[in-house]
């Protein structure tokens, strides 16, 4: 009887209604897990803080679904979510967050190490013996100076030195930006409490100015991790924009069933606007065609470079994705949504994207070298001139004078139309 209420309950939620968290509750853990990535991140972060079975839920999303959900909500309306992280989802977070392409962000070290600190030492005992000492070391290096020492290391004048701060009375601390002080000062003290071999160990490194190459290292580890988890090295994430000829374009079908991890609810869910590639995705119904496709999307963000930190980019991309596939669907199986899931489940979605990119190349090519005064034909075509081309919304119904990506061959097909027009 009671595995037939929660049938009832899961076919409720699955139709579109709505779980309340008592309701929630009720379901078998692996219900639990299914529903929540149905949801939006808000939705997800609510039901997951309010269940007795929170941290486990939270840990068992891949850590850069998780990471998706956090930056949907804003890192500061997350911070309740964040202290139920495992440490592999809270090294993803700072993989992510500590850097802008290949350099260290000492400033987002600061305010993400703060908000670990919000966990109190447990949280913080947990998660240091995954931290890269290289990494402590290289944040520590940037902000703050040390003195003093064990035996030979320490002298007078070091000592009677003004300092800002000491927490043991061997070594003596001064914050190079008084701004980051409190949270620094906190960093320290919980290291020292938790590990003070490592604090030790730390305090020598900084006092020493050991920095050589640091940040290359750190960057090489962070790179392995990343890779690890799905995403490429930036050379190979380039490739998949490598351009084909779509009149001669054929389906190979030679794709058989590949491991990339676990499956991850997908950053941003597809949409009406990518009808055919929705049909065809319910209807392939396929674990490894949403890894395969988050695999895909992981490619798209470390080819583009800045998306892996801001939301907003971050969605303009997987938009991007979805829209290619979508188009290369259409062009491959017209409206035939039965045929469009075999092509899925048979054909590689890189062929697929490169497909999809190829027909939107064609019109930035068209629309290279062309200058015209008009203002809407102007902006049509500075659209198309992106380095990713872009889709005039005057275009659309509304006539809003922006940008959005491609979504369906009806969007090439207005263009060429215009293009057309212009004698292009």
């Amino acid at each position: 009887m009671q595995k037939k209420n929660n049938e009832a309950a899961i076919l409720k939620l699955v139709k579109g209604g709505r779980a309340s968290s008592l309701t929630f509750a009720g379901l078998p853990f692996v219900e639990k897990a299914r529903y929540l990535k149905r949801l939006g991140a808000k939705e997800r972060m609510d039901l997951i803080i309010g269940d007795a079975e929170g941290e486990r839920l939270v840990r068992e999303m891949e850590p850069q679904e998780f990471f998706w959900m956090v930056k949907d909500v804003g890192e500061t309306d997350a911070l309740d979510l964040v202290q139920l992280a495992s440490p592999e989802q809270c090294l993803f977070l700072l993989d992510m967050e500590l850097w802008s392409k290949w350099s260290f962000s000492h400033d987002k070290a600061v305010e993400w190490y703060g908000y670990l600190l919000e966990g109190g030492d447990d949280k913080f005992r947990e998660l240091l013996p995954s931290m890269d000492f290289e990494l402590l070391q290289l944040f520590l290096n940037r902000e703050i100076i040390v003195g003093g020492g064990i035996g030979d290391m320490s002298n007078d004048e070091e000592r009677l030195a003004d300092w800002d701060h000491t927490f043991d009375g061997t070594f003596m601390i001064t914050f190079k930006n008084p701004k980051h002080s409190q949270v620094l000062g906190r960093f320290i003290e919980s290291i020292r409490r938790i590990d003070e071999q490592l604090y030790v160990a730390l305090m020598e490194g900084v006092k020493s100015d050991v920095d050589l190459e640091l940040e290359d290292i750190c960057y090489q580890f962070r790179s392995g991790r990343l890779a690890d988890l799905g995403f490429p090295p930036l050379d190979e994430a380039l490739s998949f924009y490598a351009r084909v000829k779509p009149s001669s374009f054929s389906l190979h079908g030679d794709k058989k069933q590949i491991a990339i991890g676990s499956t991850a609810a997908l950053p941003v869910p597809v949409s009406a606007d990518n009808a055919l590639l929705q049909r065809a995705l319910a209807l392939a119904d396929s674990e490894e065609l949403y890894m395969e496709l988050n695999y895909l999307i992981n490619n798209a963000l470390v080819a583009d470079g800045t998306a892996l930190a801001d939301t907003e980019v971050m969605h303009m991309v997987v938009t991007r994705v979805y829209g290619y596939l979508n188009m290369a669907l259409e062009t491959i199986c017209g409206d035939d949504a039965k045929k469009a899931g075999e092509v899925l489940t048979g054909e590689f979605l890189k062929r697929l994207f490169q497909l999809g990119y190829s027909i939107i190349l064609d019109l930035k090519t068209r629309a290279e070298g062309v200058t015209i005064e008009d203002y809407a034909a102007n902006k049509l075509l500075n659209g198309l001139k992106n380095k990713r081309p872009r889709f005039y919304r005057g275009l659309d119904a509304d006539t809003a004078d922006g940008y959005r990506e491609f979504r369906s061959m009806a969007d090439v097909a207005k263009v060429d139309a215009f293009l057309r027009r212009m004698g292009v």
